[in-house]
């Protein structure tokens, strides 16, 4: 997988991140840089592990079904994908309402919520024989930033971004999805 792709991947998964750290910098109004570096190392770290996760259990299974990998990652990026779009379209507004609070015990259970969806990628990623190191290391630098970004961006302008970096994260999903079979398929070289 080219380096472009990977950072594509990495934009998609990081929307749900940054549509939280938004959220979160919303609550907190203008907070200082502690809070917003606080919140994109813990969901850069946990969209970091997720896909190590994922691939440790792709790799495990990926022998059963070499036969059908084309097809697997294009329903997992696709199904990822959709549900970030229902969400953005349909979902509810409760990330906004969370609290302003940037320690552990309110972190942790948004990082884990919001890295689902790398641990699903990560078992992609083993079928498609990517190197998972650098694929995890640019996912959760591009998490980091985006949620460090999205704390600062809530804090000064607002809730307008959420929904539409979500629905964005899914269609770029669904995207890649879509390559990885027309590829597969010889539609795209």
């Amino acid at each position: 997988m080219r380096l472009w792709e990977l950072f594509v991947i990495a934009l998609a998964l990081s929307m749900d991140a940054f549509a939280v750290s938004v959220c979160k910098g919303l609550s907190a109004g203008r907070c200082g840089p502690g809070g917003a570096v606080r919140c994109g190392l813990w969901f850069g770290g946990f969209q970091a592990l997720m896909p190590l996760a994922g691939f440790a259990l792709g790799v495990r299974f990926a022998g059963l079904i070499e036969r059908i990998d084309h097809w697997a990652a294009f329903f997992l990026l696709g199904l990822i994908g959709a549900n970030m779009v229902r969400e953005a379209v349909w979902g509810t507004e409760e990330a906004d309402a969370a609290p302003a609070d940037f320690g552990p015990a309110a972190l942790l259970p948004l990082a884990v919520a919001t890295s689902i969806d790398a641990l699903a990628v990560g078992v992609t990623f083993a079928f498609l024989q990517v190197n998972i190191l650098r694929a995890a290391g640019i996912i959760g630098l591009v998490t980091f930033a985006l949620s460090a970004a999205g704390v600062w961006v809530g804090g000064r302008f607002g809730g307008r971004f959420g929904r539409p970096a979500g629905l964005a994260g899914g269609l770029l999903l669904i995207a890649m999805g879509c390559k990885v079979l027309l590829e597969h398929l010889g539609f795209l070289g």
